[in-house]
């Protein structure tokens, strides 16, 4: 106990880095914000008397990008937040590169958004529309692609946090619109990452993963690239690492990359997770079990076990107001489906209603604390498996206080 306060006392100095864990998770102030904002209840009792924990790591909560409220997302600044916060699995979303090397990055062709790709004269002239200033009314505009520059080329990059300011007349202008409600303040020198450099990371912080196959956003095959070799490419990364498959969740919006893994990699298959972006559809009503094509029974019966909507979908009010699991969560459930859900802590404020993440219920949503009630009905009478978060250390006060199974290394 005593070579524990010593190094505790030391913290700030050396991060505790002898300490396990489990033991060394830090919540920070932001749960107990919440909580402070939250309608007296009995739900704000029990949150409130867990305000001395322990705190410990969850699979409950997966660090969204990282922790890119405050850190420059897929940076390995972030994941080293969100492990610290108490994030039992942690997600890189792998795009390729010009060489055809996987990184980390939310979007194939966000570069110009999420690094200072722009800054640098040799790699800024590669980019598939270099940025033009605001004129006559037109916002300033940028694309720079992963496929744009090699995994080497990539790697001299700095990671920022994501934002653009459309009424820019120069680079530097454009490079300052991370929003109001995020910081600056951990954004000067992030360290981008490769697919491998993250597996390497995860293992050594003792989480498990979550990557992400992106959609390309050039035309496959991608000089002979096809869109299964890309799939391929991913998981033979977590073999030749020696990662268990157990502890692997692949994810994709596109649900042939889900049935290709589910085919050719059965050892993964329990784990493979259908990223449902079916709302942008315009046929699709999450209200509406006639318009899910495929139907959740369909999914199934086709190896599907995770599915993982935004958080809006699984979520409805009752004729009282109060926030019960949606139709779309209850169907779900039936078919025999698990259950991820994103993103929590996305949406800034939450006194205009709570945006995309929260357009379900958004006559209700009038202020922070009520964050808190929706992870609870989440987890409680939707019976998600796990939350991705922005913020993990909310996610791992309330799985914490709520005695969620510690995480397994």
């Amino acid at each position: 106990m005593r070579a524990l306060v010593l190094c505790c006392l030391v913290f700030v100095i050396q991060g505790c880095k002898n300490l396990p864990v489990d033991q060394a998770v830090q919540v920070g102030a932001r749960p107990y914000y919440l909580i402070d904002k939250m309608t007296d209840g009995p739900l704000k009792q029990q949150l409130a008397e867990c305000g001395n924990g322990p705190f410990y790591k969850t699979d409950f909560v997966i660090g969204h990008r990282g922790a890119p409220m405050q850190f420059p997302e897929h940076s390995k600044e972030s994941y080293l937040a969100a492990a610290r916060m108490g994030a039992g699995v942690l997600e890189c979303d792998v795009a390729f590169t010009k060489d055809k090397q996987l990184v980390c990055r939310h979007s194939q062709c966000d570069l110009h958004t999420t690094t200072n790709i722009l800054a640098i004269p040799e790699l800024a002239a590669k980019c598939s529309q270099p940025f033009t200033p605001t004129k006559d009314g037109q916002p300033a505009q940028a694309k720079c692609c992963t496929s744009d520059i090699t995994q080497a080329e990539f790697l001299t990059l700095k990671a920022k946090m994501d934002g653009a300011n459309a009424n820019a007349k120069t680079v530097a202008e454009y490079m300052q619109g991370t929003p109001s409600w995020r910081t600056d303040l951990y954004a000067n020198s992030g360290t981008v990452m490769t697919h491998q450099q993250s597996i390497k990371l995860f293992k050594s912080l003792g989480v498990k993963m979550t990557p992400e196959l992106k959609s390309p956003e050039v035309s496959m095959p991608f000089n002979g690239f096809s869109q299964q070799d890309y799939a391929q490419k991913m998981l033979d990364e977590y073999r030749a690492s020696g990662v268990n498959s157990n502890h692997v969740y692949p994810q994709s919006f596109n649900l042939e990359d889900v049935k290709y893994w589910l085919k050719n990699h059965p050892e993964f298959a329990n784990n493979s997770i259908y990223l449902d972006g079916r709302d942008e559809q315009a046929d699709f009503d999450a209200m509406d079990e006639t318009t899910w094509q495929p139907s959740m029974q369909a999914l199934y019966n086709d190896g599907v076990r995770i599915i993982a909507p935004p958080m809006w979908m699984l979520l409805s009010l009752d004729e009282s107001g109060a926030i019960v699991p949606s139709l779309y969560a209850i169907k779900a459930k039936q078919a025999g489906l698990n259950i991820i859900t994103w993103s929590l802590e996305r949406s800034g404020p939450l006194n205009n209603g709570g945006g995309y993440y929260y357009q379900s219920i958004a006559r209700v949503i009038k202020q922070d604390g009520q964050m808190m009630k929706v992870v609870d009905v989440l987890a409680k009478q939707v019976g998600v498996m796990a939350i991705f978060s922005d913020w993990p250390a909310t996610l791992t006060y309330y799985a914490s206080c709520m005695q969620y199974p510690a995480s397994e290394s």
